[in-house]
């Protein structure tokens, strides 16, 4: 029997983590310059898998590197300081520029370059480390990221104004606070 344990969390990780995130605002911020949703979509698309499967990759490769009782503690006190950065609202600088290309490339580029080193290519990182199949981490996270952004881009700054973004990041921290807490009980494999 196909288990789906390392997908769903992964994805309710990521959606939860994403909720009033910088490339949140990133994805409003491109649909109102660009108003063209599809080729704004497909670019978080494109950005995601390629920056998240480099993340869970890296992930996995951690479990080689280090010995599994120091990578349960790592990995636990990742969660937990990603738990805490989830606490903080994120905020885009008026003055970025975005890429003058078409809303493709922009969206791309842009949301690439955005993800790294951003909380929920973190938490990438550290879902591999305690999940397989990499696969179900790589579409958990991506869907994840679309779950969170694709409204924004269709529905615009409506949508993203009636989201109560204090309790999506307190239940974001408090489910990095509770992987916390599991890995350091039980361990990462």
């Amino acid at each position: 029997m196909l288990s789906l344990q390392a997908l769903l969390v992964s994805t309710g990780t990521v959606t939860l983590a994403e909720i009033g995130d910088k490339t949140q605002l990133l994805a409003l911020l491109l649909a109102a310059r660009y108003r063209k949703p599809w080729p704004i979509a497909l670019g978080i698309l494109a950005a995601t898998l390629v920056n998240h499967a480099i993340s869970a990759w890296l992930g996995a490769e951690l479990t080689d590197w280090l010995s599994p009782e120091v990578l349960r503690w790592v990995v636990a006190a990742s969660f937990l300081a990603v738990a805490l950065w989830t606490l903080k609202p994120d905020t885009l600088d008026e003055n970025e520029k975005l890429p003058a290309h078409g809303a493709f490339l922009a969206t791309t580029v842009a949301f690439f370059l955005a993800e790294i080193g951003d909380k929920t290519q973190v938490a990438t990182v550290l879902l591999a480390t305690r999940y397989e199949p990499l696969w179900q981490v790589i579409a958990g996270t991506t869907i994840g990221m679309l779950l969170a952004n694709l409204p924004v881009v269709w529905l615009g700054h409506r949508f993203a104004d009636r989201l109560p973004l204090k309790l999506a990041r307190s239940l974001a921290a408090l489910v990095f606070f509770a992987l916390a807490l599991w890995v350091a009980w039980r361990g990462v494999g």
